[in-house]
């Protein structure tokens, strides 16, 4: 039963980690520039599991019963998208970005990793995806079996995010052209600003 329950967890926290989002992007950035990628991957790693174990230790009916907090976060999150989707458009005008970009002081560990959080944490489908829905399917198991699944799930994660960040340097020889950082730079404005967009359209589920 332990076994079935890790790997239902792992295929679970795949699925829904695998999707393409905000913070995804973010990681692939950072790997492809190779700037901070362990501090990035291991925000992103903990702050999963600690949401997954929250989920299956009960907190989802908390997070469900608390809708004036979620929508604080829709709209926090809403503004700091928008807000990285200017930036990244104005990387792509001023052609900024590159593999050896100027020290001009936005790359330092610590601006890094409050992005990182910034793209975690004020995106309130992840309290969705991880403590409601991982926290419900985890339900389906009794005792260990539903840590299992969510030890399942956060391997999910750690195996994700290390391969985004450190596999993003096979992309590494085409990205040393300026065009290409700009393109990818007007690629992430355009989805940044979408998922802030949506993210004020949309009413929470």
């Amino acid at each position: 039963m332990q076994t079935s329950a890790y790997f239902a967890g792992l295929a679970a926290g795949a699925g829904l980690i695998i999707a393409i989002g905000a913070q995804n992007a973010f990681v692939l950035r950072q790997g492809l520039q190779r700037r901070h990628v362990g501090s990035v991957v291991l925000v992103c790693v903990l702050a999963d599991v600690a949401l997954i174990l929250l989920g299956v230790a009960g907190m989802g009916l908390a997070v469900k019963s608390q809708p004036g907090l979620m929508q604080v976060l829709r709209f926090a999150g809403a503004a700091f998208l928008a807000s990285y989707a200017f930036l990244a458009a104005r990387r792509a005008w001023r052609g900024e970005s590159g593999l050896q970009p100027a020290g001009n002081g936005t790359s330092g560990r610590g601006r890094v990793v409050l992005a990182c959080l910034g793209f975690t944490l004020l995106n309130p489908h992840v309290y969705l995806d991880t403590v409601v829905l991982l926290g419900s399917l985890s339900t389906h198991y009794e005792g260990q079996g539903r840590w299992a699944f969510a030890w399942g799930a956060s391997t999910a994660s750690v195996i994700w995010f290390v391969a985004l960040g450190y596999g993003a340097r096979v992309l590494l020889p085409v990205f040393r052209s300026p065009l290409a950082w700009r393109v990818f730079d007007v690629l992430v404005a355009a989805f940044m600003l979408l998922l802030a967009v949506l993210l004020v359209v949309q009413p929470m589920g």
